[in-house]
């Protein structure tokens, strides 16, 4: 069953990235690059970035949203 975000996109999954370590937070990209390598199956339709932080953590979620891709 397919959910549909505000921008119209409908969408099956998501999938959560996310770190608070500095080496952490570096590396972020490569783990979602990874991931995305891993499922070829998926197209990825729509994304966010967010960011928090307070005096002790900064940290740094991308959430990916994805449906299976049309053959």
């Amino acid at each position: 069953m397919a959910t549909e975000r505000a921008n119209g996109d409908a969408f099956e999954g998501a999938k959560v990235f996310s770190a608070t370590k500095a080496a952490d937070r570096g590396s972020l990209g490569d783990r979602v690059m990874a991931w995305m390598g891993e499922h070829p199956e998926h197209e990825i339709v729509d994304k966010i970035v967010t960011q928090s932080s307070d005096r002790a953590f900064h940290c740094i979620a991308i959430t990916l949203f994805w449906r299976a891709k049309v053959a």
